[in-house]
Parts: C-alpha cells; sequence; structure tokens
C-alpha cells in the first residue's frame, strides 16, 4: 500500500492524466459546422441585403453562396434553403425538427397567445385543430354542400364583370376579384355577404387587411436584441388596437350566431361558425375547443383566403393575356367540353386538363407563399451542415419553381410542360425505377414534388387547398370562357407588366385593369 508520501506523488499523476484524458475527447468532438454565410453588419446582420423582396435577395445570394446558407435579420440566426433537394431534407427528412413556425409578438397577440391553427406550435392542441379542420370544416362532404355558395358568388361575378363589357369601361380584376373572395368566405364563415351593406363582414374585410399588413411588418423589437423591451415603432400600441377591435367585432357576430341556434332562426345549412360551435359543445372532444380557439381560428381563415385565390387568379390572367396562343388553347378546350350555352361549373374541371395546367404553371412562377417558414426544435445535421435549435428556416418556394436543374426554360410561361408528366431521371423519384408506371405519375402542387412547392408539404401543409384550386379553377375558367381583353383605350394587350408586389402573398405591384368583351351571349349567366 502507499505510505503517505506516495499521495503526493499519485495525485499529480491523476489529475494530468485527467486533464489530457479530458483535451483529447474535446479536440475529437466534432466542431460546428454552419451552412455558408457572408460579411454581417452589428446589430442590423444582414437586413440591408434583404430590400425591396427577400425571396428574389434570397434567390440571388443563393447563386453566389450555394443552394444552402445562413444569415442574421438583426439577430435571428436564419437559414435558407434554395433547391429541392435540401427543401426535402428540411421538410420530410427531418421534418420532426421543423414542424413549428416562427412568431412575433404580432401573431402571438393577434391569434390569442398562438391559439390559432397556423401558428400554434407543434403538440396537441395543434393536432386537434387539424383533425377539426379536415373531418369537420374542410371535408369533401361540407365543400360540396357549400358548392351552390361558390357558384352563386362566381355567376354574380361573371354578370358583374359582363356589365363593364356591356359599357365598353375598364374593370379593375384586382378590386373584383377580391371582392368575390371576401363573400365567398363570409358567406361559408358566416352566410352573410360582403358586399350587401353587411356592415360586420366589411369590417372584417378592412380588418383582414390592417391585421396581414402588421403580421408581415418588420419589428424591431422582435428582430433586433437590444431593442427587446422598447417599442420605438409604436408597434405594440397598434396590435393591441387591432386585436382589441377584431375580437369585439368577431364576440358580436358569434353572439347573434349563438342567439339564432337558441331561436332555431339560424339559416338553412350550417356555415363554418356554426360547426366550430357544435364542436365546442361536444363534451366527447379530447380538447375542449374555447372561444378564443374559434376567434384566432376564423382569423386564420381570413387571413389565408382573402387575397390567395385572388391574386392566383390575377397572375394566371395576366400571364394568359402576355401569351395570346396560350389563352386561345385554354378558351378552345373549354368551348369545346362546357360549350357556349352555360357557364362552366366546377364539376368539369377534371375534364378541362389545359386549364388545370395553366393554374400549375401560375403556381410554379408566382407561388402565393414565395417564402415557406419554420423553426427548428432541435440541432440537426441537414445536407452537412449543423443546424441549431431555435433557428428560422426559410425554403424559397420561389427558388424552387426556378431551378433550371429541374425546370427547362424556368423563365417562361409555358402549361405543356405539365402536359408532358415530367419526372427527374436523376433518381428523386423511385416510379422512374418501374417504366411500366412511368405515365401514370403527372407532376402536382399538393406537396409531393420538392421542386414545386406553392403550398407547403407534409404536416403543415395548407388544408386549403382543395378549395382554393376549385376557386382558382372556376373562377379562371369563366373569365377565360366569358371574355376577351382589351387594353383601357381599346388597345390590343401584348405586354402585361408583371412586375412582383410588396407583400407576403406575392400580389401584382399594378393591379390589372383591363376592358372585357363578351364572347359569348351573356344570357347564360342570368
Amino acid at each position: 500500500m502507499f505510505g503517505f508520501e506516495g499521495y503526493f506523488f499519485f495525485i499529480p499523476i491523476c489529475l494530468i492524466s485527467f486533464i489530457l484524458v479530458l483535451t483529447f475527447f474535446k479536440s475529437s468532438r466534432a466542431k460546428p459546422n454552419p451552412p455558408p454565410s457572408l460579411f454581417s453588419l452589428p446589430i442590423i446582420g444582414h437586413l440591408h441585403l434583404l430590400a425591396p423582396f427577400p425571396h428574389q435577395a434570397f434567390h440571388r445570394l443563393s447563386v453566389r453562396y450555394g443552394p444552402i446558407f445562413k444569415l442574421f435579420i438583426g439577430s435571428e440566426p436564419c437559414v435558407v434553403a434554395c433547391s429541392p433537394e435540401i427543401a426535402k431534407e428540411f421538410l420530410r427528412t427531418h421534418e420532426t425538427a421543423y414542424l413549428d413556425r416562427p412568431r412575433n409578438s404580432a401573431v402571438t397577440c393577434i391569434t390569442y397567445g398562438s391559439k390559432d391553427f397556423s401558428f400554434a406550435p407543434y403538440g396537441s392542441h395543434w393536432k386537434f385543430m387539424k383533425k377539426i379542420v379536415m373531418s369537420q370544416l374542410l371535408n369533401v362532404t361540407t365543400m360540396d354542400s357549400l358548392l351552390p355558395v361558390r357558384r352563386n358568388e362566381i355567376t354574380r361575378f361573371i354578370k358583374c364583370i359582363s356589365e363593364h363589357a356591356s359599357s365598353g369601361k375598364a374593370v379593375n380584376l384586382n378590386g373584383e376579384l377580391v371582392k368575390l373572395s371576401n363573400n365567398v368566405i363570409t358567406r361559408l364563415l358566416f352566410s352573410r355577404r360582403c358586399s350587401e351593406n353587411d356592415g360586420d363582414a366589411e369590417d372584417i374585410r378592412k380588418l383582414t387587411f390592417e391585421i396581414t399588413n402588421i403580421m408581415e411588418a418588420f419589428n424591431l423589437s422582435d428582430n433586433i436584441r437590444v431593442f427587446k423591451r422598447l417599442d420605438l415603432q409604436g408597434f405594440g400600441k397598434r396590435v393591441k388596437d387591432v386585436h382589441r377591435r377584431y375580437d369585439a367585432l368577431i364576440e358580436r357576430i358569434i353572439k347573434d350566431h349563438e342567439d339564432a341556434r337558441k331561436q332555431g332562426t339560424q339559416s338553412q345549412g350550417k356555415d363554418l361558425l356554426n360547426i366550430l360551435l357544435d364542436v365546442a359543445e361536444d363534451d366527447s372532444m379530447e380538447i375542449n375547443l374555447t372561444r378564443e380557439h374559434i376567434k384566432a381560428f376564423i382569423l386564420n381563415i381570413f387571413v389565408a383566403a382573402t387575397d390567395n385565390s385572388a391574386i392566383i387568379t390575377e397572375w394566371a390572367l395576366s400571364e394568359l393575356i402576355n401569351h395570346p396562343s396560350i389563352m386561345k388553347k385554354a378558351s378552345d378546350e373549354i368551348d369545346y367540353v362546357v360549350g357556349k350555352n352555360r357557364l362552366l361549373h366546377e364539376s368539369d374541371i377534371p375534364k378541362l386538363p389545359y386549364l388545370q395546367a395553366i393554374t400549375k404553371e401560375t403556381l410554379r412562377l408566382h407561388p402565393p407563399v414565395p417564402l415557406i417558414p419554420r423553426r427548428s426544435t432541435e440541432d440537426r445535421k441537414v445536407s452537412g451542415y449543423d443546424i441549431e435549435a431555435n433557428t428560422t428556416i426559410f425554403i424559397n418556394a420561389w427558388s424552387l419553381g426556378r431551378d433550371p436543374d429541374y425546370w427547362e426554360s424556368p423563365l417562361e410561361f409555358r402549361p405543356e410542360r405539365f402536359e408532358e408528366k415530367q419526372l427527374d431521371v436523376r433518381g428523386q423519384y423511385f416510379e422512374l425505377l418501374l417504366p411500366e408506371r412511368f405515365e401514370e405519375k403527372q407532376l402536382d402542387v399538393r406537396g409531393q414534388y420538392f421542386e414545386l412547392l406553392p403550398f407547403g408539404t407534409g404536416r403543415r401543409i395548407c388544408p386549403g387547398i382543395s378549395l382554393g384550386l376549385h376557386m382558382v379553377h372556376a373562377t379562371l375558367g369563366a373569365l377565360i370562357q366569358c371574355f376577351e381583353w382589351k387594353g383601357e383605350k381599346g388597345e390590343n394587350l401584348t405586354s402585361i407588366n408583371m412586375d412582383e408586389g410588396r407583400a407576403f402573398n406575392l400580389p401584382r405591384a399594378n393591379p390589372l385593369v383591363c376592358v372585357p368583351l363578351a364572347r359569348h351571349d351573356k344570357s347564360y349567366f342570368q
């Protein structure tokens, strides 16, 4: 055994050995390997590089730094993905780490502390809300029962455009399409129309516009750490004011519905608010649907659905005016399938593949959500790079639709590319390993192909895809069927400006204003 003196010799040896072992493990541990980045400025990070359109700026940066890179929006770390392969890693291979969406102070306040569906963190509440959305609100039975509402509003819309055609007056297509969308949404939700002197419905339309602007506005307090406790822009005050007005308005509408239910005077058929109230009163539900949940969910529907179908239809018609041969092919298809004695119906859409191809091509070039935002909840390695938790991820859907590795002549508007049933030949799709199945596969916009993600993909994909596509197909098809288009002075239109506007849902920079000319006798709209 060691004597007393031996301990003085043994202890230093143990300490030195421990330090050497610790140093070895520390040096052998892999160093963090973040995505490529670029020089950032103090405090603001890379904000100066993102104006005026972040999705376009990200696309330009990807050409220089590669399909994945890191930057800072103020103090917030962000990673941008601009290729289908890397988008697939984030949204499918590592989907469980990227199911949350980034939230700012405006979103949190306006959605009653994230009690909505769109921005709620992934978990039991979100899963319950999705179950309600898919099983009761947007299921086939409910959408079929509301078909007469959509058909009636589109007929009214076409009659309105035909009145401009009769008088030879120009029409602001953006304004009329937004009005159509608003009327459909308010009738689906509340059995009310925005356009019939309904003050509540009109107020919701205006509030939705304000809320959308606030939710996408840049707030210093959210993005720059040194301003976290300051409200230099008065942003917090604006958010609270809008939230208060929305809450008072929607509370009044809910109260009216509840009174009508008690008195048995509600309109025939159930609107979506009545369905939500039924769920809230059902004690068998695993989670209680509160009043705040209902209010937040209704807000989601307005923000997501009010402008998107109108903007997609306006972009599509603009592209068709710029490509008269494509317009002619589309009108010939509709005349052949539908005829000239009635208005196109939603049931005609499956028999109009070229009309569907036009919509897909429009969504490729003008996705309604050009940037798909996610928030990482854990550390992961993606494409060989270390992505830390609490990083904001932007999937640049605008870039994906312009990737020359996947799209021939990507900047051309060519609907025929979707008739060709393109598939990537580099092993991205197992179907190519089975030649006999080649003709069964067709590029779609429902999140299966990562070069085409206008509505997202996976568990967070937009649940209203079917409703939105039905509206776009039916509205665009009716506009093609019923009218030709001239300039405001009667001139032929061959070059519509296609600049993008500054908003998160990618509107046109300038509304489409032109003179409609009736193609057929308008009597079948009556």
